[in-house]
């Protein structure tokens, strides 16, 4: 990597990254030693910053550093996936794994990302892994929205340093503690998957993954998610003309894994 023209190395990049955002917030923070602290700290200083002009070196450097540790994982393309029923496709793992045209992000109706440091969401994963620039182009969407995002809509940016080309954010339904979702969440939550099957066939994009959207800090039970999810995804295919030819149902734990693939396969 060079800045400036000098080629610096990961912990140097590190260093640059860090105390460039250390210097913006004025504070006094201890740069750690361990390079796993320094990643961790930089993620957190990324989460927290707010959506405001940066320079261009910190993100070059921010961008190979970033493309580097993307590069650095096994990537995973639909010709890996194994496990599909026609259009329809299930993988277990890290979203941001994927080489597809489009990942699909559960955001908040702010759609500027998590700023909870390290929080594990998966607003907070795409955001960290794709840089400083994907706030930034949220903030700019946002502002010309003028208010906040609809449940059940959906908006396109691009992917910058992650595997994919573009990620599509949605809002879903977020449900009450010790309560069950109305007819309105349902419909919501459908709402989510159509917005987004929709932009990405206005792109002309192929494929596109899906992550399981409400079911984390929204709180929407996760067998009635999947299965509206599916049914979208089978009633858009049967009466809409698509560009899409991979949908993939991305799930994290054991649960989301075995309950779409009963639904998808029937075992």
């Amino acid at each position: 990597m060079s800045k400036g023209g000098i080629k610096i190395d990961t912990n140097q990049q590190l260093e640059y990254l860090l105390n460039y955002l250390i210097d913006e917030r004025q504070e006094n923070i201890e740069i750690p030693e361990d390079i796993i602290q320094k990643k961790n700290l930089l993620r957190s200083l990324m989460n927290v910053r707010p959506p405001i002009p940066i320079s261009e070196e910190f993100l070059d450097v921010q961008d190979e550093y970033l493309t580097n540790e993307i590069l650095s994982k096994d990537l995973v393309g639909v010709e890996d996936i194994g496990e599909f029923k026609g259009k329809l496709m299930l993988w277990k793992g890290d979203i941001t794994d994927l080489k597809v045209d489009a990942i699909v992000n559960a955001a908040n109706s702010k759609l500027l990302g998590c700023f909870i440091p390290m929080h594990n969401c998966i607003d907070n994963v795409i955001h960290s892994a794709s840089g400083i620039q994907l706030r930034l182009e949220c903030d700019k969407i946002m502002k010309l929205q003028n208010k906040d995002e609809d449940i059940g809509k959906a908006k396109i940016t691009n992917a910058y340093n992650l595997a994919s080309n573009y990620v599509i954010h949605t809002v879903g339904p977020a449900i009450p503690q010790n309560s069950k979702p109305s007819e309105l969440d349902f419909k919501r939550l459908e709402n989510c998957y159509i917005s987004c099957l929709d932009i990405a066939s206005q792109y002309n994009l192929k494929s596109i993954a899906f992550c399981c959207i409400s079911t984390g800090v929204f709180n929407f039970p996760k067998e009635e998610a999947a299965n509206i999810a599916v049914n979208a995804m089978k009633d858009y295919l049967k009466n809409n003309e698509t560009s899409l030819e991979h949908i993939i149902f991305n799930v994290f734990s054991d649960d989301d894994y075995l309950i779409y693939r009963n639904i998808l396969f029937g075992d």
